[in-house]
């Protein structure tokens, strides 16, 4: 039985919520699940998160489309009212932010349609996630952005294990330094796997199965 525990924080509301143990992703294996369910789901608890987020940006960093990827849309629409509300700069003729969700093609590429691609188009896009760990999701994002003609603004997470992407800077509530025993390993390299230990469930970003 995974238990999930809250990190003691010096962030008020806004709990890291982990759990110790052997887990498997798409990419990699790693020995901490980070669960920001309620970052997602919950508004309460999106709002704090959103503004702990927009806290850490730079105030002349533009932003136009928010790129909201694992079921970050309602974290999203929150970051975006921050930025709007703190007057970080937009260069779009609304002088709005566009809160956009991925659709992935049948070979899991990031594709935009006709559309939408007016929203990242010459637009300043910012990337968000719910953590950040292999950064191998992210560079896919960033890859799609630049391939749609938009320019990346950064990237965001509620955790981060790696302070950039590709030349990107990722900002996060949390990061690797409030997780310091934090691994992440290639599943053939894994430790834990030469040791005999099983998997405790698959992770990903809708969340976990046991085993």
């Amino acid at each position: 039985m995974i238990e999930i525990m809250d990190l003691p924080n010096k962030r008020g509301s806004v709990p890291l919520r982990v759990a110790k143990g052997h887990f498997a992703t798409n990419h990699s294996h790693i020995n901490y699940y980070i669960d920001i369910t309620y970052q997602k789901a919950r508004l309460s608890e999106a709002k704090v998160s959103a503004q702990a987020l927009v806290s850490n940006f730079i105030n002349n960093t533009p932003v136009d489309t928010i790129l909201c990827l694992d079921g970050t849309a309602v974290l999203g629409t929150f970051v975006g009212e921050e930025l709007t509300k703190t007057g970080f700069c937009t260069i779009n003729q609304h002088q709005t932010i566009y809160v956009i969700e991925p659709e992935f093609s049948t070979s899991s590429n990031i594709i935009f349609r006709d559309n939408i691609q007016g929203m990242f188009r010459n637009k300043h896009v910012l990337v968000l996630m719910a953590s950040v760990t292999t950064g191998y999701t992210a560079k896919r994002a960033i890859e799609a952005i630049e391939y749609y003609g938009g320019h990346v603004a950064g990237v965001a997470a509620i955790y981060r294990a790696v302070d950039e992407i590709m030349g990107y800077p990722v900002r996060s509530v949390y990061s690797i330094q409030d997780l310091p025993d934090y691994a992440s390993y290639e599943y053939q390299n894994c430790p834990y796997c030469k040791a005999g230990q099983k998997i405790d469930a698959v992770v990903n970003s809708y969340g976990y199965s046991e085993l």
